[in-house]
């Protein structure tokens, strides 16, 4: 590992060639300077970042590629948008999306090794592969970087190149809470029980789903992520204290940063494993909670575009559903609000006109009850939706729709 600085960096990127493929940290572990580095140096560049964050570089010659778009690309006429499963997006580095660069966000160096912190996620498949094609390996290495352990860390021999910085790493804004929140949270929670494996998105619904299973105990976490609301778990006593926390990214309060630091029951793992769907089975009682734009009365969820353009992606949902319905007394839940309230349209719809992100779940959650849906024919399923999930207001406009569907 050579010390440089951020300008030389940049510099030494510059010189690779046109339009270098630079893959970094993504969600709140963006390493900033490195990219700001490059942004000066570098005319044209490729950028690739999961879930990015506001304040990257927007200009002509920055071309933005991700497998799931975050706001800081979201709006962007410049994206190059890649679908695929997140449990499958480390095999593109080695296909299509092969790396020049790789920018990492870590920890100072540690008996040899630095940590990648809350952000570990697809970042080792990126650095074995842009190594075998002679790029580069850049750290941004933090003071205030947590150390984690198991795949996050990295023999400082596997970096090329590392200069240091001290700075606060960003937390998310924390979605307020709501009556509608809460009663979903409270109906979700109903379905689980002592013992079970947790998956949780980040948002207000998953929040309130932490925050109404306080009083259970031996619960256990694989996760693709997870923040505050699990730490809220282990300090009510929730949480299995022999049962190791798995998760491949993570981010959330300074509180939460300085519980994950040196934490030894938290094991962060590749996305290839703690999203590969048959490691996930092996989980007991495991319980996938994710969330969706809107649901269609053949119980498919879209949760990947609005209006016709992608606004997330595929994300982890389609490897935790399936995963989870493998599972021993698994089950997969799709929880979410009846109604927009912004577009002020109901969130249960006759038939989805976008790409599908996923289908089949055990059940649909809204504030309105829960619709069952594994098990039941097509024709049972749109009643449940309709019953039991949908909002009072658009329930004899759905039953409408079900007719001239063939569902009723």
């Amino acid at each position: 590992m050579q010390v440089a600085t951020a300008a030389d960096i940049g510099n030494r990127i510059a010189n690779l060639g046109p339009k270098p493929r630079v893959v970094a940290s993504g969600n709140f572990a963006t390493p900033m300077a490195a990219i700001t580095s490059i942004d000066e140096q570098c005319a044209e560049y490729v950028l690739h970042i999961l879930n990015a964050q506001g304040g990257l570089p927007d200009r002509p010659g920055v071309e933005y590629e991700t497998c799931f778009v975050g706001p800081g690309m979201r709006a962007s006429a410049r994206l190059r948008y890649l679908p695929a499963r997140l449990s499958m997006v480390p095999s593109l580095f080695s296909l299509t999306c092969i790396p020049n660069v790789v920018l990492l966000h870590t920890s100072l160096p540690r008996e040899g090794r630095v940590s990648m912190g809350i952000e570990v996620n697809i970042l080792p498949a990126a650095v074995e592969a842009v190594k075998r094609h002679g790029g580069l390996v850049v750290a941004q290495m933090n003071q205030q970087m947590p150390y984690t352990f198991g795949d996050a860390e990295i023999d400082i021999n596997d970096i090329d190149l590392a200069f240091e910085i001290d700075q606060q790493l960003p937390s998310p804004t924390t979605p307020p809470s709501d009556e509608v929140a809460e009663t979903i949270g409270e109906r979700v929670a109903q379905r689980v029980s002592n013992g079970s494996t947790l998956q949780l998105g980040i948002g207000a619904v998953p929040d309130a789903v932490l925050r109404s299973l306080t009083t259970r105990h031996g619960l256990r976490i694989w996760s693709e992520t997870f923040s505050d609301g699990v730490l809220a778990l282990d300090r009510a006593g929730a949480l299995d204290p022999d049962q190791m926390l798995t998760s491949s990214f993570m981010f959330g309060s300074a509180q939460f940063y300085e519980w994950v630091d040196h934490n030894p029951r938290i094991q962060m793992r590749r996305t290839e494993i703690t999203n590969e769907p048959a490691l996930i089975a092996r989980n007991p009682l495991m319980t996938s909670v994710n969330t969706a734009l809107e649901v269609d009365l053949f119980a498919q969820a879209n949760a990947s575009r609005v209006a016709g353009r992608i606004y997330s992606g595929f994300g982890g949902q389609t490897d935790f559903i399936v995963g989870a319905l493998h599972s021993p007394g698994g089950q997969a839940i799709i929880a979410l609000r009846s109604w927009h309230p912004r577009a002020a349209v109901s969130t249960i719809v006759p038939f989805i006109n976008e790409p599908v992100t996923s289908f089949q779940a055990t059940a649909i959650v809204t504030e309105q009850g829960t619709a069952p849906i594994w098990g039941y024919d097509d024709r049972e399923q749109a009643a449940h939706l309709i019953d039991h999930a949908a909002h009072p207001d658009v329930r004899d406009e759905l039953r409408e729709e079900a007719r001239a569907l063939r569902l009723v």
